[in-house]
């Protein structure tokens, strides 16, 4: 299998710090240059149509893109550790959680830093500095959301680490670097300390 990713880019760093949880091996790794344009030449667009990154290409051919899904694959064939719920109570749960992650924490942050920063024009044309004004408000309305969910749990989805944790991680590393957005300096004294322990386990370092 070939694993398209690209460096510093929150999505593909979920599928690879998820890699490392499982200790899945033997993925062949292509990077892409997003500043670059390189996943909108023709070579990569025949893999993945809308330009996104990351997308596994499968041994028969086959190429599945959108992170969430990449993730469930891999979960399939690679079962243990899980890292997506123990039936379908449990799978439901851990979804419901990773999904308000990804829309409403990675997704608001995404836009606040493509519309926002200046270093984004490339990619974001045009963009809407006021829109992504907005959605820096809304990203701080959900990460103090999950501040109390994790007053009351150990991990984002519950008492026992999941992909949930994988989402929320690379949100907030995205939002530290480009937003500037520390919760711990903002009150977020619980988010901050899940943040700084999810940053000691080695898949931070991927």
């Amino acid at each position: 299998m070939k694993l398209y990713t690209a460096q510093r880019a929150p999505s593909p760093r979920r599928v690879l710090m998820f890699l490392f949880e499982k200790n899945i091996t033997g993925i062949e790794m292509v990077n892409l240059d997003l500043n670059g344009g390189e996943h909108r030449q023709p070579a990569y667009l025949a893999k993945s149509p809308l330009a996104k990154v990351p997308a596994l290409e499968l041994d028969d051919g086959r190429v599945i893109t959108e992170t969430r899904a990449i993730c469930t694959l891999l979960e399939g064939r690679y079962p243990e550790p899980n890292l997506m719920g123990e039936g379908g109570d449990e799978r439901g749960f851990i979804e419901m959680v990773d999904r308000q992650v990804e829309l409403y924490l990675l997704g608001g942050i995404a836009n606040a830093i493509r519309h926002g920063h200046p270093g984004l024009a490339a990619l974001e044309k045009p963009q809407f500095p006021e829109f992504g004004r907005s959605q820096a408000e809304k990203v701080r309305e959900v990460a103090r959301w999950f501040d109390q969910s994790l007053q009351r749990q150990t991990w984002i989805a519950g008492e026992r680490f999941t992909v949930a944790d994988i989402t929320a991680f690379c949100a907030l590393e995205f939002a530290r670097g480009l937003m500037k957005f520390v919760p711990g300096d903002e009150g977020m004294l619980a988010l901050q300390a899940w943040r700084d322990r999810m940053n000691e386990r080695p898949s931070a370092r991927v």
